[in-house]
C-alpha cells in the first residue's frame, strides 16, 4: 500500500498479534488483507459478495459502556480494514492448528465427516466457533442458525450440523421417541440378511476432546485501554483514491456530514460494499461512525422501544426478543413480526454486520423489515436539526420531502407497542427459506374500532414489486369503516391489484406470480386477523374454517437429524486393515484448520502478474475492432493478450481460447489483461473497447435451435421391439413433454490457475484445480506449439468439481499459459464468481418429448422418446452427454417396445459441459414423468405402475447388455418398507382432506445407474508407489482429489495391500510428471480404476519382498525394507489397470457400454403451501446398492451430498437468461443452492450390501448415483400439487417442469387468486427472462 501523508495508524489485532498499518487504504477489504498482506490463507475467497460464508472470521469488540466483549461472525470480503480500528480479528488459524493444538470445533467437524472438498470448512469452523464463544452450550436451533449463512456444495450439511450438535446439552433421539427402539431397527421379515450386521456410527465421540471455554484466547488488554481512552480523537485513513474518516463524537459526525454531504456513512458495509464492487460506484470519502456510543442503545418505554441506529440486525433481534419476553402478547405484535423476518434475513454474518440505521435509510426495494416497521408506525429519529420522520409510504417510496436531507443522520428508530385491537404481520416468500431476497414480501397492519371488526386504520406495504417498497394506500383508504369480512377481502384484492401494477416486462420477471403473491399474502393476513379476533371474542367473531388453519403459519425451521446405516466390518478382519471402516478424510483436519493448501493459497511467485478477462457482451456478432489503448495506459498494466498472441492452436478440438473475428456467445473471452494486481487488471479489462456488428440468427433456446436445424452432432438412437406396431394394440396413448432447466456447478473454489514459464526449453508449470490434468497439458501444449513433455500440471486438491473442472480448466489453462508465454512472467488467474458462472456454464437444459402406449392395468407396452439438450456454442462434451442420456433413458423400467433418440443443439450460449450424473439426472426425470402420468390415467398410484414396469429378473437393456436387477428390487422393497411408505401415504391423504391451503405429497423413485464410459480405454489408470528406506511409502496415481475422498480410499487400499498402517502412507499430489496420460476423474470411477492401479503396484512390490519376508517372517516392515535394499531389490513400482472393456456400436445399436450397474431407491415427503408456493422437505429415506463399501463414511457423504445437489437442481436452483442470451444468475444472491434449512428434517441413508466382483474389493462407484434420487423431492411436490388440483376440480396431469420453484408450485395450484390477476398478451412485450430448455 502506497504511503500517503496525514494518514493515521490503523491498529487492530489478528489472532492475538498486534497489527499496525501505517498506510491503511479504505478500498482494501479484510479478506484481501488477511490473504495477501498477512498471508493467512485459511480464510477463503469464494463469492466476494458476502453470500457464501467461505470467508467468515470472528470480529470481537469491547464496549466501554457495558464493559462487555461481543464476538460477531462476519464475512471478511465485505469488511473494510479501516473499520477494524480497535477490534480483534480471529481467523481459522487463530482457533487452532496442527502445529499448536486443534480446537474441538475443528476436530469434531473433521471426525464427524463434515468436510469433503474442504473449501467451505474454515468458514463453517468460524461460524460454529463464534457461536460457542457467545454460547458455550448452544441449543440445536442456535447451531442451525449459526451456519445458515454458510454454503456447502459437497456434504449436504447433515454431518456439519451433527458436528455442531456434539456441543449441545440436548440430544436428538430418533424414531419412536421414548420407546427405546430406533425407527430403523430391523424387524422380523426384513429384507436384510439376518447374518449381516448393520452399523450406524460413522465416528466415535469418545475420541473428542472436551470444549473448555477457559482455554480460549483473551481479548487484548491494549484494545480495552484504547476503547476506554477518554481522549479519543478523529481518525483519518488516506488511501490511493479514497479517504476514510472515523469521528468520535456526534458533533464531529455532523460536522463531517455537513462538509461531505455526498459521503456514505459506513457501518456494516453490506449495502455500499457490493454497490462499489458490482455496480462500479465510487466514493472519494467514507465517514464511519462505527462505535459512536450515541448510536448504540436500547430505550424501553411504556409505549414502545427506541433502538440506536448503530445496532446490528443481530443486536436488534436480541433487543426485540427481550421485549417479547417481558411485555404482554398484545403489545408485541410488531416485534414478533420483525423477529420472524430477522430469523431468515440473510445469514448470521450479514445480520451481525448490517445495522438498523443502514437498513432503514438505504430503503432497498426488497427490504424484509421496512414494510413491517412502516405497518407498525415506526418513526425515525434524525439529528442535525432534531426532528422525527415517520417511516411511512412517502419515506419508503423515496419522496424528496420525506427523505433525509444530506446533512441529516439517523440517530435511532422508535417502534411503538401494538395495542389490543391492532394487528401487525410480516409476510414473505423467497426462492429458499433462509438467506435469500424475497420474491415478494409485505408488512400489514389493521386497527379496529374497539370491540368491533370495523376497520379504523389499515396499512399495506409490499416489497419487491417495484423500484421501491410500495404502499397500497388508496386501497387502504377505501376500506376504512368496512367490516373485516369476505366481501371486504374480495374488494381489497381487486383494488390492490389495480393500485400495485407490475409491468409485464418488469425486472426480475415472475410477473404473474408476483401479482398472485400480492393477493395471496393479503389473504394470509386476512386469515391471521380473523383468527386473532376470534381468540379475543369467540362469541362475536366467528373462527376461520378448520381447513384454512394451516395457511396461518409459515414452515418452521427445524434442526435436521438422521441415521446412516452400513455393513459392519467382519469381526475376523485384521484390526490394522482399514478397508470397510468409516475412515476420516485424509485432509479433514487440515481442511478444518485452514492448513490445506489450495491453488490461490500458494505464496506469490517473483514478478507474478494477475489476469482479468474481457468477455463478449453479444451472443452472435462480428468483432469490428478491439481498442486496448486506454487499458494499456492504466497503472500496473503490463499487457493485453488476444488471439493474435497464441503461438499455436487457438481452436483445439473445436473449442476456442480467444475469440477471433466473431463472438458466438455472451461471456466468450475476447482478451485478457495482465497487470501487477488483480484490481489493476480488472479495471483495465473493463476499459477495453470492443466494437461489434450483430449477426443473425441468434439462437438461445432449444426451440430456436430446432427451427434453425442447429445441432452439434448427428442423432443418437437405440431401439428394441416394434414401436409402431405396439402402438396399434394398446388401450391408451399418452403424449407430452418435459422441460428440465440447467444447473450451475457452484463449486466453492472458482476456477484457479497458476502458470509459471520456465527459463529454458519452453517449459511451463501449471498449478490448478482440474479433474483432467492430461487434457490441460494437451491444450496448453497445443496453444504454445510445444511437445507435451514440456508442460507439467500439478493438482494438490480441488475445491469441488462436479464435472465443471473436466474440460474448462484446459481452456482456461491454455489462456493463462499464452499470457505467461507472452509476458515471460508467472500468471495467477482466479475467476471471480460472476465470471466463472458466466464463462464456464453448467448442466445441459433438456427438452424431452414422449409418446407412451399402455394398457388400462398400467403395463407400458411402447414408448417413443426424443431428447434435445442445449449444448451451447462449441462441442465440449455435449455429444457424449447425449449418448449417456440415450443409453440410460429407460432408468429402471422394462418397456418391450422402446425407442429413444437424442440430439445436442448448437446455440449461442456458453458451452454446457459435464455435470455430476452426466445427463442422466435431467433425462431420467422424463421417464418418471411419463410413468406418473400413466398411473394417473389408469387411476393407479405411481408406485404401483413403477413396480409393474420395473426390471425384475435377469434382463437385457435396449442396447443388449445383460444385467441382474436383484439389488434394484431389494433397494425398492426396503425403501417402501423402511420408510413406512404406505402408512405415511395414508397419513398424508388424511392431512390433505383436512387442509385446503397446505398439501403433503410423497414419492418413491427407483434408480438404475451406471459408472464409467462406453469407451474402454477411458478407464485405464496408472500409479507409482515408492517405498523409502525408513519404511514410509509415497503413493501417486492419476486421479484428482476434489472432496470425494479418493485419496483416502487409495491410502486404505495401499494399507491393506502392503499390510502396513495408514500412517506409513503419504499421498502428496497428482501430477502429469509422475503419472502421464491419466484419464479424467469422473463418471464415478476414480477409486475403481486408480485403486486397481495402486493395488497392482503394491502387489508387484509385495511379490518382490516375498523372499525377504519368507526368510524373516516375524520381522518388522522396516527391517524387511532395509534388507530388500541391501539385496538390490527395487522399492519402486508402476501399477497399471487396463480398464474396463466397455464398447458401444451406435450403428448396430448394441454393445457393452458400462462395466456394471448401481441401483437405489429414495422416498421423500414434502409439504407445500398452495398460497405461496413454498415447500418443506419433511423426510427422505435413501437406499443405495453400495456392494461392499471401502469407506462407508465417504460413501454416505457422497450419497447425501449428491442427493442435496440433485434436490437443488429440481427445486431452488434456477438459471435466468435474457432473450438476448445474457445470463442474469451470476452470484449467490441470484442463484440459490440449498442451505442447511432446505435439507430433510429427517434424513435416513442405508448402504445396501451386494456383490460386484469386477471392481476393487467388490465395491461400487457411488459419486454420482444419488443426484437423480433428489427427484424424489420433485415428484413428492408434484404429488402434493396434484392433490391440490384435484380438490380444486382441475386435471391431475400437467406438464413436468424442473426446477419446481415456488413460482411453478403456486401457479400450478390454480385458485381464485391466480384467476383474479391481470394477464398480458405475450405478443405485446418482451419478457425479462426466458426458458432455454
Amino acid at each position: 500500500m502506497a504511503s500517503v501523508p496525514n494518514s493515521d495508524e490503523l491498529i487492530f489485532f489478528v489472532n492475538g498479534r498486534k497489527v499496525v498499518e501505517k498506510n491503511a487504504d479504505p478500498e482494501v477489504n479484510l479478506l484481501y488483507y488477511l490473504r495477501k498482506v498477512l498471508y493467512l490463507t485459511g480464510t477463503k475467497y469464494s463469492c466476494g459478495s458476502g453470500g457464501c460464508g467461505a470467508c467468515t472470521v470472528m470480529v470481537s469488540r469491547y464496549n466501554p459502556k457495558t464493559k462487555e466483549i461481543r464476538h460477531s461472525p462476519v464475512t471478511a470480503c465485505l469488511v473494510p480494514i479501516c473499520s477494524l480500528h480497535g477490534a480483534a480479528v480471529t481467523t481459522v488459524e487463530g482457533v487452532g492448528s496442527i502445529s499448536t493444538r486443534i480446537h474441538p470445533v475443528q476436530e469434531r467437524l473433521a471426525k464427524c465427516h463434515g468436510t469433503q472438498c474442504g473449501f467451505c470448512s474454515p468458514g463453517m469452523v468460524m461460524s460454529i466457533y463464534t457461536l460457542l464463544r457467545n454460547h458455550p452450550e448452544p441449543t440445536l436451533e442456535q447451531i442451525t442458525k449459526a451456519i445458515g449463512g454458510n454454503l456447502c456444495r459437497c456434504t449436504g450439511y447433515r454431518p456439519i450440523v451433527e458436528s455442531g450438535k456434539t456441543f449441545c446439552e440436548e440430544t436428538t433421539v430418533c424414531g419412536l421417541k421414548g420407546s427405546g427402539k430406533c425407527c430403523m431397527d430391523q424387524e422380523e421379515g426384513s429384507f436384510i440378511n439376518r447374518q449381516e450386521k448393520m452399523c450406524t456410527k460413522l465416528y466415535n465421540e469418545d475420541e473428542f476432546q472436551p470444549l473448555d471455554p477457559s482455554q480460549e484466547p483473551i481479548f487484548p488488554p491494549e484494545l480495552i485501554r484504547m476503547a476506554e481512552d477518554p481522549n479519543k480523537r478523529r481518525l483519518t485513513f488516506q488511501g490511493e483514491r479514497t479517504t476514510w474518516i472515523a469521528p468520535v463524537t456526534l458533533n464531529d459526525l455532523l460536522e463531517l456530514k455537513a462538509s461531505f454531504p455526498e459521503a456514505p456513512l459506513i457501518m456494516g458495509n453490506t449495502a455500499v460494499g457490493p454497490s462499489i464492487k458490482f455496480k462500479g460506484e465510487f466514493h472519494p470519502v467514507f465517514i464511519s461512525p462505527l462505535g459512536l456510543p450515541e448510536l448504540y442503545f436500547v430505550d424501553y418505554t411504556d409505549d414502545g422501544v427506541t433502538i440506536g441506529a448503530g445496532y446490528s440486525l443481530a443486536q436488534l433481534s436480541d433487543a426485540l426478543h427481550l421485549t417479547v419476553l417481558e411485555q404482554p402478547k398484545e403489545k408485541t405484535k410488531t416485534y414478533r413480526a420483525l423477529l420472524k423476518h430477522l430469523r431468515t434475513l440473510a445469514g448470521a454474518q450479514i445480520r451481525n454486520m448490517a445495522t438498523l440505521g443502514g437498513h432503514v435509510v438505504s430503503r432497498p426495494n426488497f427490504s424484509d423489515l421496512n414494510p413491517i416497521l412502516a405497518a407498525g408506525n415506526a418513526t425515525i429519529n434524525l439529528i442535525s436539526k432534531e426532528r422525527q420522520i415517520p417511516l411511512n409510504s412517502l419515506f419508503l417510496e423515496r419522496s424528496p420531502e420525506a427523505s433525509l436531507k444530506s446533512e441529516e443522520i439517523v440517530l435511532s428508530v422508535y417502534i411503538p407497542h401494538s395495542t389490543q385491537w391492532h394487528f401487525v404481520s410480516g409476510l414473505r416468500l423467497a426462492q429458499r427459506q433462509e438467506n435469500a431476497f424475497a420474491i415478494v414480501n409485505a408488512g400489514m397492519s389493521v386497527k379496529f374500532e374497539d370491540g368491533t371488526d370495523t376497520i379504523k386504520d389499515l396499512q399495506m406495504f409490499y416489497g419487491s414489486v417495484g423500484p421501491t417498497v410500495v404502499s397500497a394506500s388508496q386501497t387502504c383508504k377505501r376500506l376504512l369503516g368496512r367490516p373485516w369480512d369476505d366481501h371486504m377481502l374480495s374488494d381489497a384484492c381487486g383494488w390492490v391489484l389495480d393500485e400495485i401494477y407490475i409491468p409485464p416486462a418488469a425486472e426480475d420477471g415472475m410477473v404473474e406470480y408476483r401479482r398472485t403473491l400480492i393477493v395471496s399474502l393479503l389473504f394470509k393476513f386476512y386469515l391471521r386477523v380473523r383468527r386473532g379476533l376470534n381468540k379475543m371474542d369467540p362469541q362475536k367473531f366467528p373462527d376461520i374454517p378448520e381447513n384454512s388453519m394451516s395457511a396461518l403459519e409459515d414452515f418452521p425451521i427445524k434442526t435436521p437429524q438422521g441415521i446412516q446405516m452400513f455393513q459392519c466390518v467382519d469381526p475376523y478382519q485384521s484390526p490394522q486393515d482399514p478397508v470397510g471402516h468409516p475412515v476420516m478424510h485424509q485432509s479433514a483436519i487440515k481442511h478444518a484448520t485452514g492448513e490445506a493448501v489450495f491453488n490461490d493459497d500458494m505464496p506469490p511467485f517473483a514478478r507474478e502478474l494477475f489476469l482479468a478477462v474481457t468477455t463478449s457482451t453479444r451472443a452472435h456478432a462480428k468483432i469490428i475492432s478491439i481498442d486496448a489503448s486506454e487499458a494499456l495506459a492504466l497503472p500496473g498494466v503490463v499487457d493485453v493478450i488476444t488471439a493474435e498472441d497464441v503461438p499455436g492452436a487457438n481452436n483445439p478440438q473445436g473449442e476456442i481460447l480467444y475469440a477471433q473475428n466473431e463472438v458466438i456467445c455472451v461471456g466468450q473471452i475476447v482478451c485478457t489483461v495482465a497487470a501487477d494486481t488483480y484490481a489493476h487488471a480488472r479495471e483495465a479489462a473493463e476499459k477495453v473497447k470492443i466494437t461489434y456488428e450483430d449477426i443473425e440468427p441468434r439462437i438461445i433456446t432449444i426451440e430456436q435451435a430446432l427451427e434453425h436445424n442447429s445441432f452439434l452432432s448427428v442423432e443418437k438412437k437405440v431401439e428394441q421391439g416394434n414401436v409402431e406396431q405396439a402402438f396399434k394394440y394398446v388401450d391408451q396413448i399418452l403424449e407430452g413433454e418435459a422441460h428440465v432447466e440447467g444447473q450451475e456447478h457452484f463449486y466453492m473454489e472458482t476456477q484457479t490457475i497458476l502458470a509459471i514459464p520456465k527459463q529454458e526449453d519452453k517449459e511451463m508449470v501449471l498449478y490448478l484445480g482440474t479433474q483432467f490434468p492430461s487434457h490441460v497439458q494437451e491444450f496448453v501444449a497445443a496453444a504454445l506449439n510445444v511437445p507435451r513433455n514440456r508442460i507439467a500440471c500439478h493438482i494438490k486438491r480441488v475445491g469441488g468439481g462436479f464435472g465443471g473442472k473436466v474440460t474448462k480448466p484446459a481452456l482456461l489453462g491454455a489462456i493463462s499459459a499464452v499470457a505467461a508465454n507472452k509476458t515471460g512472467r508467472p500468471i495467477r488467474f482466479i475467476l471471480e464468481r460472476g465470471d466463472d458462472m458466466l464463462i464456464t456454464a453448467g448442466r445441459h437444459p433438456l427438452l424431452g418429448k414422449y409418446k407412451i402406449g399402455f394398457m388400462n392395468n398400467g403395463v407400458i407396452k411402447a414408448a417413443d422418446v426424443e431428447y434435445y439438450i442445449n449444448g451451447g456454442c462449441t462441442p465440449d462434451e455435449s455429444e457424449s452427454v447425449m449418448e449417456y442420456i440415450v443409453l440410460k433413458s429407460d432408468n429402471a423400467y422394462h418397456i418391450p417396445n422402446f425407442r429413444c433418440r437424442g440430439r445436442p443443439c448448437k446455440t449461442n450460449l456458453p458451452s454446457n459441459t459435464a455435470f455430476r450424473g452426466y445427463g442422466f439426472p435431467e433425462a431420467a426425470v422424463v421417464a418418471e414423468a411419463y410413468v406418473t402420468a400413466v398411473a394417473s390415467r389408469c387411476d393407479l398410484s405411481p408406485e404401483e405402475v413403477k413396480e409393474i414396469n420395473m426390471y425384475k429378473r435377469i434382463s437385457k437393456t435396449t442396447y443388449k447388455q445383460t444385467f441382474d436387477p436383484e439389488p434394484l428390487q431389494r433397494c425398492w422393497k426396503e425403501c417402501l418398507e423402511k420408510s413406512s411408505f404406505s402408512a405415511r401415504k395414508l397419513a398424508a391423504e388424511e392431512f390433505n382432506k383436512k387442509n385446503y391451503w397446505k398439501k403433503r405429497g410423497l414419492a418413491v423413485i427407483p434408480l438404475k445407474f451406471t459408472v464409467g464410459f462406453p469407451v474402454g480405454y477411458y478407464s485405464q489408470a496408472a500409479a507409482l508407489v515408492h517405498i523409502y528406506l525408513d519404511g514410509s511409502v509415497l503413493v501417486t496415481h492419476g486421479g484428482c482429489e476434489m472432496g470425494q475422498g479418493l485419496h483416502t480410499k487409495i491410502i486404505q487400499v495401499a494399507s491393506r495391500e502392503l499390510n502396513i498402517p495408514q500412517s506409513y502412507i503419504h499421498l502428496s499430489e497428482t501430477s502429469t510428471v509422475t503419472v502421464p496420460n491419466s484419464s479424467f476423474t469422473a463418471a464415478s470411477m476414480g477409486t475403481d480404476i486408480n485403486g486397481k492401479a495402486v493395488q497392482n503396484a503394491c502387489q508387484i512390490l509385495m511379490a518382490r519382498l516375498q523372499p525377504v519376508i519368507r526368510k524373516n517372517p516375524k520381522g518388522r516392515w522396516e527391517e524387511w525394507i532395509t534388507k530388500a535394499f541391501t539385496e538390490s531389490i527395487s522399492l519402486s513400482a508402476t501399477g497399471y489397470f487396463k480398464g474396463y472393456q466397455t464398447h458401444m456400436d451406435w450403428e448396430k445399436e448394441k454393445g457393452e457400454p458400462f462395466p456394471y450397474y448401481v441401483y437405489g431407491a429414495a422416498c421423500s415427503e414434502v409439504e407445500v403451501d398452495c398460497l405461496t408456493g413454498a415447500h418443506k422437505l419433511l423426510r427422505t429415506d435413501v437406499f443405495v446398492d453400495a456392494a461392499f463399501s471401502i469407506n462407508p463414511a465417504v460413501d454416505v457423504g457422497q450419497i447425501e451430498g449428491a442427493f442435496i445437489q440433485g434436490m437443488g437442481l429440481y427445486t431452488t436452483e434456477e438459471l435466468k437468461y435474457s432473450p438476448e442470451g445474457v445470463l442474469y444468475s451470476r452470484s449467490p444472491e441470484d442463484y440459490k443452492i440449498p442451505t442447511v434449512t432446505e435439507i430433510p428434517e429427517e434424513f435416513y441413508v442405508t448402504l445396501v450390501h451386494s456383490r460386484n466382483p469386477i471392481a476393487i474389493y467388490s465395491s461400487k462407484g457411488l459419486g454420482e448415483t444419488a443426484v437423480f434420487l433428489g427427484s424424489s423431492v420433485l415428484f413428492a411436490i408434484f404429488d402434493a400439487v396434484t392433490a391440490a388440483r384435484e380438490e380444486r376440480g382441475l386435471t391431475k396431469i400437467f406438464n413436468l417442469k424442473s426446477p419446481a420453484t415456488p413460482e411453478f408450485i403456486r401457479m400450478t395450484c390454480v385458485d381464485q387468486f391466480t384467476d383474479m390477476i391481470p394477464r398480458d398478451d405475450p405478443s405485446t412485450f418482451t419478457p425479462w427472462s426466458i426458458r432455454v430448455s
